[in-house]
C-alpha cells in the first residue's frame, strides 16, 4: 500500500517516537529515559489502520527507529519527560507530543486526516 494507511504503520511508530539529526546537547541528554521502548499507537479519527505497536530506541534524549520499517524519525525527550516527534515516509508525515514518566509514557498524534493517542512502555 502506498496511501496514508501504509504510511501510518511506520510513521506513527515514530510518534513516540526520532533520529540522529536532532542535536544531542546536554539539554537533551536524558539517560533516565534511555533504552528500548514499545510504543502502541491507536487511531481515533481518520482512515488510518486502527492500531500499531513498534519499537523505539532512546539514546541521550534522541528518539530513533528501532524496527525494520523504513521511516525517518526526528524527535527528542526533554529532562522533564516531554516528547516531541515528527515521523515521515513516502511523502507523508505525522507529529506527536506527550510525556514519559519512569517506565511509561503517553501522548497524542496527528497526521493527514488521522489522529489518535499513543502509549509507551520501556522494555530495557
Amino acid at each position: 500500500m502506498t496511501n496514508f494507511k501504509s504510511f501510518g504503520r511506520g510513521a506513527l511508530f515514530a510518534l513516540v517516537a526520532a533520529s540522529a539529526s536532532v542535536a544531542t546537547t546536554s539539554t537533551y541528554a536524558v539517560p533516565g529515559y534511555d533504552g528500548l521502548w514499545s510504543v502502541s499507537i491507536v487511531t481515533e479519527k481518520g482512515t488510518c489502520d486502527r492500531g500499531y505497536r513498534y519499537p523505539i530506541r532512546i539514546s541521550h534524549g534522541v528518539l530513533a527507529n528501532a524496527g525494520d520499517v523504513a521511516v525517518n524519525i526526528v524527535g527528542k525527550v526533554l529532562p522533564t519527560g516531554a516528547i516531541t516527534v515528527m515521523v515521515s515516509a513516502a511523502g507523508k508525515s505525522a507529529n506527536g507530543t506527550g510525556r514519559l514518566s519512569g517506565n511509561l509514557g503517553e501522548g497524542s498524534w496527528t497526521g493527514g486526516d488521522c489522529s489518535g493517542t499513543w502509549t509507551a512502555e520501556r522494555r530495557s
